[in-house]
């Protein structure tokens, strides 16, 4: 993408309502725009960045044996009258009418729009077990929505839900998730810690937050130091294997960890002091396990193989896609700007023309611009007339991993430099070397 052809509305201040480290950047960067309190447009920018968090939740929700669907986000209130939470839920809903004078609500969470999917088309315990998930906007009046994307009323989430025959068969689907969730945020760049969570809302006897450790978290969390060591399950991980993935599960709830809400004092102090951690965190992802909380009010049951009729256990997994987003930001970045990881970098290389219009500048950025889109690396290629400083700043401020300068100095030694965001790291390296440099 060439930067002349592209719109990307950055400043150079940060506004004064943003507060935290994310807002402030990712209006900076150009990333999105407020509309109205706690709702944001994605621009351009955020939006790639979003759509490569999604992609990378999908193809490990998929490699769990999760199945993608889409459900609306207008939901009829009498499904959530079945279910008793309708009117238990709180201000957070947002209830609208139709102009039938219809009760309608903006989903929230969608427990009992799936549980009505499942019990229209599943009968038998030949049906189960099943996980169905999607990726959708969701709305929650938050009294006081700010931060930005972190406490934001409407957002993204990927939400998804497990059917099975009893509560043994259930526990293996939140294993699947509980794992895949481990797998997700370190394919993100980010070091994920479970800890057992109060149910809130949603209900169940069963909960883990995944929490990223950053010094602009939102609430303060303790856990053992070894967690921040421990291996991620590789890409070939068995998720048919009960036992293999029970012992993942166990080694990851084997020490302490836990939110300010599920704090023990008492059995954190009984850890050695060298490996206490006490940090601030961002809650990324909330798996639950429910039984048959919403099965049995709504009369969602199968015939199981002695010929009777049970309501099904079911679990339900979260993952906010867009505050993920912010929360890469906030664990990610110095005072110049973003560093993104490169899984969802928008761009894997920005090239940084020195001095525009000069025929060998020129010609040199353009055939590197050609190399790297050949080879299959997104370049974005910033080719307006601008001093080297501001391009500087503007790709350390929207944090592409790569930068590659090209000015007349280095061309004349057959050079160009090429920079890492991550550490700030440089090297001078011919034209040819930088493509195979970046094409590894």
């Amino acid at each position: 993408m060439r930067l002349s052809r592209y719109f990307l509305p950055t400043l150079r201040e940060s506004p004064r309502e943003a507060e935290i480290v994310s807002h402030k950047l990712m209006l900076r960067a150009g990333m999105m725009r407020q509309e109205a309190a706690g709702i944001y447009a994605f621009l351009p920018l955020g939006l790639r960045v979003l759509q490569k968090v999604c992609a990378i939740v999908r193809e490990e929700q998929d490699r769990a044996g999760a199945i993608e669907m889409l459900m609306p986000t207008i939901q009829s209130a009498d499904l959530w009258r079945e279910s008793g939470r309708y009117d238990a839920y709180g201000k957070e809903m947002l209830r609208i009418k139709d102009r039938h004078e219809r009760e309608m609500l903006y989903g929230p969470t969608n427990e009992e729009m799936i549980t009505e999917i499942f019990r229209a088309y599943c009968k038998s315990y030949k049906d189960v077990p099943l996980n169905l998930y999607h990726i959708q906007w969701k709305f929650r009046d938050e009294v006081r929505p700010r931060f930005g994307l972190m406490r934001g009323r409407e957002f993204l989430m990927k939400d998804a839900y497990s059917f099975d025959l009893d509560q043994a068969s259930a526990r293996h689907a939140y294993n699947k998730m509980f794992v895949a969730y481990l797998r997700t945020f370190a394919r993100l760049g980010l070091k994920s810690i479970p800890m057992r969570a109060d149910t809130g809302p949603i209900g169940g006897d069963l909960s883990h937050e995944f929490i990223i450790l950053a010094p602009t978290g939102e609430s303060e969390v303790f856990c053992h130091k070894d967690y921040l060591d421990f291996p991620v399950p590789d890409a070939g991980v068995n998720f048919d294997d009960i036992p293999g993935l029970q012992a993942t599960v166990d080694k990851w709830t084997s020490l302490y960890a836990a939110t300010s809400e599920m704090h023990d004092k008492a059995a954190f102090e009984k850890i050695a002091a060298d490996k206490q951690v006490s940090a601030r965190g961002i809650e990324v992802g909330h798996i639950f396990y429910f039984g048959t909380k919403y099965s049995a009010p709504m009369n969602a049951n199968v015939t199981g193989p002695d010929g009777k009729d049970v309501p099904v256990h079911m679990g339900s997994y979260g993952i906010g896609p867009s505050r993920l987003v912010a929360a890469i930001i906030e664990a990610s970045h110095d005072d110049a700007g973003i560093i993104w990881p490169e899984p969802v970098a928008p761009w894997r290389v920005v090239i940084l023309n020195l001095k525009q219009g000069d025929a060998a500048t020129d010609s040199a950025c353009e055939q590197l611009y050609r190399q790297l889109t050949g080879r299959g690396i997104e370049p974005l290629y910033h080719d307006l007339d601008e001093r080297p400083g501001a391009k500087f700043a503007m790709a350390d401020l929207i944090g592409i991993p790569w930068q590659v300068m090209i000015g007349p100095r280095g061309l004349a030694e057959g050079k160009v430099e090429v920079k890492r965001r991550a550490d700030g790291s440089k090297e001078l390296m011919s034209l040819v070397a930088a493509v195979d440099r970046l094409a590894k």
